[in-house]
């Protein structure tokens, strides 16, 4: 049976991550308060951001940045920047 968390990015109760995909304990709260569907939607975006910026997960910095940029998407509310992406309408 799938396990349902309340979404703190979609602001409703769904499906929860089967496990924790990140360590620490940014990534207990992910798994406690983040769904399937939203970190589906915040790996669209790191793509995008990885590929844009160049970055390196070997660099701390870069890993600081993506880290930062994601509890920004995830828990507060912030729209990820990518220079030149239009989202759909």
């Amino acid at each position: 049976m799938a396990r349902t968390v309340f979404c703190e990015y979609l602001k409703k109760e769904a499906d929860g991550l089967d496990f924790q995909l990140y360590p620490g304990e940014v990534g207990a709260r992910i798994f406690n308060n983040i769904s399937k569907e939203a970190w589906a939607e915040w790996q669209k975006k790191q793509v995008m951001l990885i590929n844009e910026h160049k970055l390196s997960m070997i660099n701390p910095e870069h890993r600081e940045l993506l880290e930062k940029t994601m509890i920004g998407f995830l828990f507060e509310g912030e729209e990820v920047k990518i220079d030149g992406y239009v989202p759909k309408a």
